[in-house]
Parts: structure tokens; sequence; C-alpha cells
């Protein structure tokens, strides 16, 4: 079906008007009929003839603003230039949106800007594989979006679909085909973002070797794209492996004086200094993070985590207090609920000492057992 034929045929309903009312002195009844079904490509004359007695016309100029937009718009979304999509979808009439032979193209773009919900069901009648595709990725339904378009950026939300999941193995197949695709494209910024999202998935898994050759790969795109926030992403990950390891002295220097004070930077501060016996250090981070909000995880669920590291410093004896085992299931939970696995893979250590201590060792065996089929 055509976009603009369908807002003839809505329009139309809506106005209890007759075929042949609208059409009459424009063109035949069959066809209009074929224009609202979508078997016929309007000419621009019977299209603007059309839409102006319906009160949707719009501007010769105004269409061409919808042809330029549409055109930059898909480049910048599908070279994952995220910023400049952002810049050139602002300040345009509602207009662009509804009756110009590009509107779909837009709304669907838009969509992709905020607040990333997919279009009415009924409007996919009128979408293109391209388009069907984006309206996949809108609906979590990323493996689809690949059947339909095989891209570069389609692969890339896959690849994401699955890392939040724990999916890591298909994760990286994924990122690492549509790094290769991105790079025959040239397109550096779908380039940066699916590496960096590689090392995340290494990051993740704790596997150093291939995070730090994903993360210097890069951190070379993010120094030439002038990422900063990405450069600080990598160096943040790469402490939070270090720590995980165990490499507390070396994780604390680099959380201690990045400058980074976010709720989870002085979380993980905070438990370099609960390893290092830096109690007091530790207590000042926990009292400065409780003071702020978080976007992710939601600031609810960051003092959880927070909450956790502090009942552990004012209680020596935590795992013997039920009240420390409630909270720390009650936040492992959520966190594999709401949160990429990554957030639930770092805290498995503690849940793993709770069990084993309360001799649950069939409990801990088997969610060890989940963490590493994922």
């Amino acid at each position: 079906m055509h976009y603009p034929g369908m807002l003839i045929y809505q329009e139309r309903i809506r106005r209890n008007w007759s075929q042949q009312g609208l059409c009459k002195g424009i063109c035949t009844v069959s066809y209009l009929s074929k224009i609202e079904n979508g078997k016929t490509d309007p000419s621009d004359e019977i299209l603007r003839l059309l839409l102006e007695r319906l009160e949707l016309s719009v501007s010769p100029a105004l269409e061409e603003e919808a042809r330029l937009l549409s055109e930059n718009a898909w480049e910048y979304l599908l070279t994952d230039h995220t910023q400049a999509l952002h810049t050139c979808m602002e300040g345009h009439p509602e207009e662009i949106y509804r009756a110009t032979r590009h509107g779909l193209d837009l709304l669907l773009l838009r969509q992709f800007t905020g607040p990333f919900q997919p279009l009415p069901s009924e409007l996919e009648a009128c979408m293109d594989q391209k388009q069907l595709a984006l309206q996949r990725i809108l609906q979590d339904r990323c493996e689809e979006a690949i059947i339909l378009f095989p891209h570069a950026y389609c692969y890339y939300w896959a690849g994401m679909d699955a890392y939040k999941k724990g999916s890591y193995v298909a994760a990286l197949e994924h990122l690492q085909t549509c790094y290769d695709l991105a790079a025959r494209m040239g397109a550096a910024h779908l380039m940066l973002h699916s590496r960096a999202s590689m090392g995340n998935c290494s990051c993740n898994q704790g596997h150093l070797e291939p995070m730090e050759r994903h993360y210097q790969a890069a951190r070379r795109l993010a120094l030439a794209l002038n990422e900063d926030a990405i450069i600080a992403a990598i160096d943040y990950n790469t402490a939070s492996v270090q720590l995980e390891k165990g490499q507390y002295e070396t994780a604390y220097q680099y959380f201690c004086s990045a400058g980074d004070e976010s709720m989870m930077h002085l979380h993980k501060l905070a438990i370099c200094c609960e390893k290092l016996g830096k109690t007091e250090e530790a207590l000042a981070a926990l009292e400065k993070a409780d003071a702020m909000e978080s976007e992710s995880p939601p600031t609810d669920l960051a003092r959880m985590m927070c909450r956790l590291v502090l009942y552990r410093l004012r209680h020596p004896d935590y795992l013997k207090e039920e009240e420390y085992g409630e909270l720390l299931l009650s936040c492992f939970q959520r966190l594999k609920e709401e949160m990429p696995m990554g957030f639930a893979s770092f805290h498995l250590p503690w849940v793993q000492e709770w069990y084993a201590a309360g001799r649950q060792y069939k409990k801990a065996f088997e969610l060890l057992s989940d963490f590493l089929n994922i």
C-alpha cells in the first residue's frame, strides 16, 4: 500500500465521503480504488488534486524539503551518525510527516531520535522491506530485520539485542558482520560503535585479551571522530574488568583519579576501597553516591547496588544476616530482568558467596551453570 494512498483512504472515511464524491473531476473511481489499495503509484498531479480536496495538500517546496530530509536522514541513520540524525530531524513542520511522499520514511526515522517506539501496526501495509526492517528493530525483532534488510545497521542492532540478553557468542558474530560491512561502506561511526560493543562483550565475559584488542581499535576510531564519551566508557569498562579479576589496586588507581563522579563510578570506587581495606574512603564514596541520580541503571536500582557495599562495610558478618541475603538476591533479580546481563554477571561472585555460606551448593552450581551457558 502507498502511504499517501492510506492517508487518502483514512481521511475520506473520516469525512464519510464516497470514492465517487472524492475523485469527481480528478480521476476514475477504479483508479482511486487502486491508489487507496496501493495497487498503483499515482502521478504527482492526481495525488496533489486528491490531497487538496481533502485539505491534506503540501507545497512543492515542502515536498522537496521532505525528499532531501529523507535522503540525509537515511544516510545518517544507516551510518550510525546519531548526532547528525538528531540535528537534521529538528525544526521541521508536522505536515512534512503526513502527506508528503516521504512522510512514512520520516515518521520511522524520527522514532530513532526518540521515543524509540514502533509505528502503529496498520502502517506496516505501506512499508517496503527497508522500512519494515526499521519497524522490526523498533519492535525488538532484530533477527527479522536482518532477513528483511541485511545491512550493517541491522546487524548492529541484532548484536546489541543479543548483548543485552547476555548471548555474547551471537552478539559478537552479528557485531563482527556489522563491522566488516561498515568498513566496506566507510561508515566510521558504525565501525566505532560495533567495535566498542565487541569490546563490551569480551569485557562482560572477563576475556581480557580480546577485550583489549577490540577496545584498542575502538579507541583509535574514537580519537579520530572526537568521541570522548566512548573513550571514557572504554576506560571505565577496562577498570571494571580489572576489578572483577581481582586487580584491585590497578582498578582503584583509575576510579580514584578519573574525575568521573557518577553513581556507578563511585560504586566501583567503593568496592575497590572495600577490597583494599580503605573503609573510610569507601564510606565517603557511597555517601556522595547516595545524593546523586542515575539514568542507567535507574536511581533506585543503583542505590540498591550501593547499599549492598555499605552493608558489607558495616556488617563484617554480613553472610550471616538474612537482611543482606534478601537485598542481594532482590538486587540480583532486578539486574537480570532490567539491565544488560553484564550487570548481573558482575554481582555473581557475591551471590555465589551467599549460597555457599548457606550451604546451598546446588543453587550455587545451577546459577553458575546458567551464566556459563549464556
